[in-house]
């Protein structure tokens, strides 16, 4: 688990990246703090707002040299696009870094990384630790369109095994982001597979990799409204290393899953067999 912090972060700049806006922070203390598949929270509408609930984000990049943290933020609605009105020089109340990070390999191995959308926006520090210890690494970035594609030049700045989807069409290979992967980590000899996007993505890519002798771990878009495990508003059923499932806290226990141990298709439900589904009114 991360050990965070909470500041006023300055807006150093805002660059749109296709249907995405990169947003650059100054975060003191922050950024040594950062690992792959950590998220930030941030404040919306500041203290008399009406919006209680901060809004969690992906961690894209971190540099301790200059205290700064890098996010990308999606427009969906009104917090965000509050968030998004600050000017370059404003603060924003931070809160990073969050969450239970990507296992870390000790060694060099060879790894798949496989993404919805900005869900590639953790992956990248994870690739770049993975090949600079080494190992090898090759990407599959899938998107709803092209202009939703998010890292594929940084991928293929990486590698030259770089695997681009579309669901329309518009770049790359037409369908989803999974259609490849079985031949992708044969074609790699992936040791491991590690993933962002929706939960159904994250149950196929676990089913595959797991079908092709591979590990999955998985960074989970689990809605959030605390991002610090008090509300249990993002919870999942999850195998733990006992054998049995309970449910746990994607904010602090997760963003990041060992995919074979989560019970992808109860999430949303409370199994019978869950530790404590009696107390919950389940018999």
């Amino acid at each position: 688990m991360a050990h965070p912090l909470q500041i006023r972060a300055e807006v150093l700049a805002v660059q749109s990246v296709g249907a995405y806006q990169q947003v650059l922070l100054r975060a003191p203390g922050v950024a040594a703090r950062v690992r792959p598949g950590h998220f930030a929270a941030l404040a919306v509408g500041g203290e008399d707002s009406s919006m209680l609930r901060r809004r969690a984000f992906w961690i894209h990049r971190a540099d301790p040299a200059v205290e700064t943290v890098s996010l990308v933020i999606v427009e969906r609605g009104r917090g965000t696009r509050e968030l998004l009105r600050t000017r370059v020089g404003g603060t924003v109340d931070l809160v990073a870094p969050l969450g239970t990070a990507f296992p870390q390999p000790a060694g060099p191995m060879t790894a798949l990384f496989v993404a919805d959308g900005y869900g590639s926006a953790p992956l990248f520090a994870l690739a770049e630790l993975i090949a600079a210890q080494g190992g090898a690494v090759g990407f599959i970035l899938g998107a709803a369109t092209a202009e939703h594609l998010f890292g594929v030049d940084a991928a293929r700045a990486l590698t030259a095994d770089v695997l681009v989807t579309t669901d329309d069409g518009s770049a790359g290979i037409k369908g989803r982001a999974t259609l490849p992967l079985a031949e992708a980590i044969k074609a790699i000899g992936a040791e491991a597979v590690y993933s962002c996007g929706p939960r159904e993505m994250l149950q196929a890519v676990t089913a595959v990799a797991t079908a092709e002798g591979a590990r999955s771990f998985c960074a989970v878009e689990q809605g959030m409204a605390c991002g610090v495990g008090a509300c249990m508003s993002c919870v999942l059923p999850v195998v733990g290393e006992d054998g049995i499932s309970r449910f746990v806290r994607s904010c602090v226990d997760g963003p990041c899953f060992d995919g074979a141990r989560v019970r992808w298709t109860d999430v949303g439900t409370i199994p019978t067999d869950l530790d404590g589904a009696a107390a919950m009114g389940v018999h």
